[in-house]
């Protein structure tokens, strides 16, 4: 035997090792995707109610906020009815109040010369 021959047994058992070794961590990392694989499966089970709760929520929430939406403007429509009807009513009385006010103050204008005169006239009358 020689050299050359001893180098390449070594050489071949080295060869053979790295083989093996390469064979069982193909097998550890084929074992790993597959976990990986498996919990991935898992996590997109999982995610499916999530994803449905998720939707089902947005949607209610998008039906409530448009019917709030729908109050709201309703709202504001009664409260500008209520402030017409107001200001009409305020208006109203404005008038009212200008009709009756100056026929008013000049009755009261004429009763107080009324009172004045005869006031003056027992006055006058008493003295003499």
């Amino acid at each position: 035997m020689n050299v050359v021959t001893v180098l390449n047994v070594i050489l071949l058992i080295s060869a053979s090792a790295l083989c093996i070794a390469l064979i069982y961590y193909l097998y550890k990392i084929t074992k790993s995707f597959e976990e990986i694989k498996n919990h991935v499966n898992e996590l997109a089970s999982d995610m499916k109610p999530l994803i449905s709760s998720t939707t089902e929520l947005s949607e209610r929430l998008s039906m409530i906020t448009s019917e709030a939406s729908g109050q709201i403007q309703m709202t504001r429509d009664m409260v500008n009815s209520v402030k017409l009807r107001v200001d009409k009513i305020l208006g109203f009385e404005e008038k009212v109040r200008r009709g009756i006010e100056e026929p008013v103050l000049s009755l009261v204008r004429n009763v107080s010369a009324i009172v004045n005169g005869v006031n003056a006239f027992w006055n006058s009358y008493r003295k003499h």
